[in-house]
């Protein structure tokens, strides 16, 4: 079984997410309301997303035709299975674990926390050798049991358990 702990009382998840500060936010939360109607990203748009969290990852992400991020993204946003969710998203290339996540995270009305190594240290985790939808899974319920206590919002929380770690997690456990 997969535990995490939060660093911090549920409480103070509003106050570390505004001490969260990203200019690109707006970015991608432009593209919220136009893939939430169409249903699906186009190449560009997942381009975007991937520039956001990784620029490794974007360029990777560039080999992808356009109406296999369609298909991949439809399917991701419309199907009720969890495990067809992020597994279609990971098809794509330069599109990983965290990435999916992201994806998920902005465009999905659900809520799906992002994957990030950051977020992972504010829970007491460490990133694991190896991502599987086990503790995708784990880590995504946990974060949603967070939201109810907390009585908060995905983004709320995503900023602050980034936040959290930028300004307390050690340099050496990164």
């Amino acid at each position: 079984m997969i535990r995490f702990r939060l660093r911090f009382p549920p409480s103070k998840i509003r106050y570390w997410a505004e001490r969260f500060s990203d200019p690109s936010d707006p970015v991608v939360d432009s593209l919220v309301p136009r893939i939430r109607r169409a249903g699906y990203l186009t190449r560009d748009q997942l381009l975007t997303v991937c520039r956001w969290k990784s620029r490794r990852s974007a360029r990777r992400a560039e080999r992808n035709e356009e109406g296999l991020v369609r298909e991949a993204t439809r399917i991701a946003l419309s199907t009720p299975d969890e495990r067809l969710r992020i597994g279609a998203l990971t098809l794509l290339d330069g599109v990983g674990w965290p990435t999916a996540s992201v994806i998920l995270h902005f465009f999905h009305p659900d809520a799906y926390p992002i994957l990030d190594y950051r977020a992972l240290w504010s829970l007491g985790s460490s990133q694991p050798a190896q991502y599987s939808f086990d503790f995708w899974w784990s880590y995504t319920q946990e974060c949603r049991r967070l939201i109810q206590k907390a009585s908060c919002d995905k983004r709320d929380l995503d900023r602050a358990l980034w936040q959290y770690s930028k300004e307390h997690q050690p340099a050496s456990r990164r």
